[in-house]
């Protein structure tokens, strides 16, 4: 639950990894300082700003924007750093608004990375003053807090300085007001004066114009063209639009499964509303991701890009602590682009469509037009247009997915083993890493009308919610139906496949595998984990055996939910595996009786936040004659296919991606390979 502060409040935080998050209505300037136990600032190093937007543990916007992320590691500040000064200034450029009383009361939340709120406070009260302390993190007894401060400043950054005794204050801030000016044609402009009156983050609706809201006239997406009634301006790939995740909610429209558990550094944003005209003008698709660092420069062999052409796409072109981070945000970034692009393309044609329609209706109408060839005359003509009208969004889409292409062959190559496809040659050069990364590729998403471009499927690690490996006969392989029990080989080596991937990811002795396979139908899938020696014990067989796994993890799951409420973590049993557990269910519901299910579902529920996932290779209709008992074990879990499927839904604009399994590739040793270092490890560690 957030916690709404008001002046001199405080709140602990969670955690070392946070944001926060900036909402103004205007653009202003962010930054933060690093002082001692009294707050004082040791040198102009101990500022992001701007200019200078990065210190240990913090970074912060190159510009003036009316949203800001800042992003905050705890962790990496200084040991003699006590106290974090969040600020916010309005710039000195003479064209804006020169005091917050004449501006909206600004915002400020902290997050987590994920954009769930910790603590926010609203900045009310101002007047003259054109610098405020907003927030400040700061230690106490080894622990970090926020405190709402809200501190103005009529003398602006110079006097805000000066108080936290910078002995360069008025020298600052005037590089940081040069730095801004420099900048400030880039900013993020304010949202509209129509705009609803809740915050961005909570699902505002994106600017789909320039900085003005304009769009090119004779664009497919003019407001003043045919395209105008539902039409959706796509941003253009490796120029981002507003950021968007996957989509969460637990189970999509029209039937179809949403992508819940697929955490996105990005927040909701309304589709389908087409910006109002404003004038003529380039449309600014800069990626607000895009404008707080500047990308790795491309390699000294890349040919640069010819003049009036797209930048050539780099990988981890995101922002970022690690490479890791900037490519997990670049893969979203695709990822929004062509949901976007696509969505535009479709709007577009349905428009197109009805406006035919349309004419024809009229044509056939006037008694008139249906004698002699005036009503030819205009059906051709209403087709001619409609052609038209959909040959030009045809257009835009394959110029932007196009570029998507490109991006998606440099950016594929370089990602790290966890979000790697098994063909990727960094699987070769595989060793047990040491720290576990932020997400996983559990597969590949693609939309039909760009089938060339794949998205890597990436979660976040720990998982959040088990898995479902859906073997119906509802599912089919290369367009024909497949039998049952090649459906179900198909499911367990899908299982397999995402097992070994996450024991390759995980540090040595931190992941542990468990399978029950009650009437020994997958030893053959199962043989790699087998062979291995991954398994923290050979598959447990007949009902008995299911038994006995389902109650010493249930077991587990107790103690550590004990130990935790009893603020007592450390007073675990002793010898109790304290890695992560994944418990891999095949050929369900055979074998299991009605004690078994109801273990299986306290699993599915309460398994996750302790550290206990499942992973269940199934067929919801063989269970069916357990009534309505199961429907929330299927509703929790994140239902995966053996074979492509276009089962997972995007309700924020309705698009129903197919998802393919990361399959290992035919005749391929290199799970096999994988999983023996993982064993070799394991063994090292008394595992």
């Amino acid at each position: 639950m957030t916690a709404e502060l008001t002046r001199g409040q405080n709140h602990p935080l969670p955690g070392a990894r946070l944001e926060i998050r900036v909402s103004a209505g205007t653009p202003v300037v962010a930054g933060a300082t690093l002082g001692d136990e009294n707050g004082t600032i040791h040198g102009v190093d101990g500022v992001a700003h701007p200019g200078s937007p990065t210190v240990p543990g913090l970074e912060v916007s190159r510009q003036a924007a009316a949203d800001h992320r800042l992003a905050v590691d705890l962790d990496a500040v200084p040991d003699a750093v006590h106290r974090v000064s969040v600020l916010l200034a309005l710039p000195a450029t003479g064209r804006g608004p020169a005091r917050f009383g004449a501006v909206a009361a600004p915002f400020v939340a902290v997050t987590h990375l994920d954009g769930d709120e910790v603590a926010s406070y609203t900045i009310t009260g101002l007047e003259a003053e054109s610098a405020v302390v907003a927030l400040e993190l700061y230690r106490r007894q080894g622990a970090w807090k926020v405190r709402a401060v809200g501190q103005g400043y009529a003398g602006g950054l110079a006097e805000l300085f000066a108080d936290q005794q910078l002995p360069e204050a008025h020298q600052l801030a005037g590089s940081i007001h040069e730095a801004v000016a420099s900048g400030l044609a880039r900013s993020v402009p304010a949202p509209e004066a129509a705009a609803p009156a809740h915050r961005p983050d909570h699902g505002s609706a994106p600017r789909t114009g320039g900085p003005d809201g304009s769009v090119p006239p004779g664009s497919p997406y003019d407001p003043q063209g045919a395209h105008a009634p539902g039409a959706q301006t796509p941003a253009a790939p490796g120029q981002r639009g507003a950021p968007q995740p996957y989509p969460g909610s637990p189970e999509g429209s029209d039937g179809l499964d949403g992508l819940d558990g697929l955490d996105g550094p990005g927040e909701p944003v309304t589709a389908g509303q087409p910006s109002a005209p404003a004038g003529a003008g380039p449309i600014d698709y800069t990626h607000p991701r895009r404008q707080s660092a500047a990308p790795p420069p491309p390699p000294p062999s890349a040919p640069p890009a010819e003049p009036g052409q797209p930048a050539r796409p780099v990988a981890g072109d995101a922002t970022g602590w690690s490479m890791e981070e900037r490519l997990y945000n670049q893969v979203w970034g695709m990822f929004e682009d062509l949901a976007r692009t696509t969505a535009a393309y479709r709007s577009a044609v349905d428009f197109a469509d009805s406006r035919m329609e349309k004419e024809l209706d009229q044509a056939l109408s006037d008694p008139r037009s249906r004698i002699g060839g005036q009503g030819d005359a205009a059906r051709e003509a209403a087709r001619a247009r409609h052609g038209q009208l959909v040959s030009q969004a045809r257009e835009v889409l394959d110029r932007d997915v196009a570029q998507l292409v490109a991006e998606a062959e440099v950016v594929e190559p370089a990602l790290p083993a966890a979000f790697a496809r098994w063909d990727n040659p960094v699987w070769h050069a595989y060793r047990v890493p040491m720290e576990i990364p932020m997400a996983l590729r559990l597969g590949d998403l693609h939309l039909p009308e760009a089938g060339r471009v794949r998205i890597p499927m990436l979660i976040r690690l720990p998982l959040e919610r088990g898995l479902w490996i859906d073997c119906g006969r509802s599912a089919s392989l290369d367009g024909l139906p497949a039998d049952s029990h090649e459906m179900r080989r198909l499911g367990l080596e899908t299982a397999v496949a995402h097992a070994a991937r996450l024991l390759a990811v995980y540090p040595a002795g931190e992941f542990t595998v468990h399978v029950i396979d009650p009437a020994g139908s997958g030893a053959q899938a199962l043989a790699p984990l087998v062979r291995s020696g991954v398994l923290a014990a050979p598959p447990a067989q007949g009902a008995a055996g299911a038994a006995d796994v389902l109650a010493r993890l249930t077991q587990r799951v107790d103690l550590v939910q004990m130990a935790l409420r009893g603020g007592a973590p450390d007073a675990l049993p002793p010898g109790l595996d304290t890695s992560q557990q994944l418990l891999i269910v095949n050929d369900f519901p055979h074998g299991f009786d009605d004690r078994a299910v109801n273990q299986l579902r306290y699993l599915a529920d309460e398994g996750p936040a302790v550290g206990v996932h499942l992973m269940m290779v199934a067929d919801r209709e063989e269970s069916a004659g357990f009534g309505p008992l199961l429907d929330p074990l299927w509703r929790s879990l994140l239902r995966l296919t053996p074979v492509a499927d276009d089962h997972l839904a995007d309700p924020w604009v309705g698009h129903a991606w197919t998802y393919e399994p990361p399959l290992v590739p035919s005749g391929s040793q290199v799970l096999e390979q994988v999983l023996a270092q993982v064993a070799a490890a394991r063994r090292s560690w008394g595992r």
